[in-house]
């Protein structure tokens, strides 16, 4: 019975995330936050271990927010936060970030972001992708 209750846990946590990443809320911004509506990785084709690539999130905010971090789960793992390099605000505004891949192999890549909201740090809801990292 054990060995069923374990496996059966697993696929309902993947699941919980899988769905997680999938959505994004649809109420209206409070004033000041930000929320993440998708992830896009332009290499999505040619990534390679241990060379670095763009990570473009697309998002919506309540005026211009301070971007403090973004940060990452490879497949769970993490998060591992990076600096983030350029931010255009607009509809939708833009975040960039700059990652490179330690290993080869495929990955749930997901991120969310820690920025201010009335002095005090926030984070956002989590977007996510697949992608593929290939040997060097």
């Amino acid at each position: 019975m054990k060995s069923l209750t374990i496996p059966a846990l697993m696929i309902g946590a993947v699941l919980l995330i899988v769905s997680s990443c999938a959505t994004v809320p649809t109420e209206p911004l409070v004033l000041g936050e930000l929320r993440l509506l998708k992830m896009d990785v332009p290499q999505k084709e040619d990534l390679r271990e241990r060379l670095p690539f763009v990570v473009n999130i697309s998002f919506e905010a309540d005026g211009k927010p301070e971007i403090v971090t973004a940060c990452f789960f490879w497949s769970g793992q993490g998060p591992y936060c990076s600096k983030v390099t350029n931010v255009t605000y607009g509809a939708p505004g833009t975040i960039k970030v700059h990652l490179r891949p330690r290993n080869a192999g495929p990955y749930t890549l997901e991120a969310y972001t820690v920025y201010m909201k009335d002095g005090k740090t926030q984070s956002t809801n989590v977007v996510g992708t697949h992608i593929r990292v290939l040997p060097q």
